[in-house]
């Protein structure tokens, strides 16, 4: 099983404070032993949102809208993508993430192509595989 997970924005993340040289040290660390256990498949952190763009899609119609953007408590400052047995597991190790003074995590399963069951005919899986092979 795949999980994203996400780390959620804040002031500071939003306002372009960098992390601290202790910071990166221990959220090194923290990814190196990740990696180590075979968790890790990819994670980075996210410039603020000053520097993004969202597009909303409506009717046909695409609308475009640069940042900032406001909610910070819907933003997302990174990312983790892992892999585990369970979402029990990846809970279990996020619970030692390097993080305090209130940041928030969230973790969600990644959805497989056989999730979509019937839906995903022989043909979908199919060019779902070769998309994502030519991806990596």
């Amino acid at each position: 099983m795949r999980f994203a997970v996400l780390v959620k924005a804040s002031k500071d993340s939003e306002a372009g404070v960098l992390p601290t040289t202790e910071q990166l040290d221990e959220m090194g660390r923290f990814n190196e032993q990740l990696a180590k256990d075979g968790v890790l498949l990819a994670g980075e952190g996210l410039q603020p949102t000053s520097k993004g763009a969202r597009l909303r899609f409506d009717g046909g119609r695409t609308t475009v809208t640069d940042g900032p953007f406001t909610e910070t408590k819907e933003l997302v400052a990174g990312f983790w993508i892992v892999q585990g047995k369970s979402k029990e597991e990846i809970v279990e190790r996020f619970m030692q993430a390097p993080f305090d003074g209130g940041h928030v995590i969230e973790i969600r399963q990644i959805f497989e192509v056989e999730d979509f069951g019937d839906n995903a005919t022989p043909e979908i899986r199919e060019r779902a595989e070769r998309t994502w092979k030519k991806a990596k």
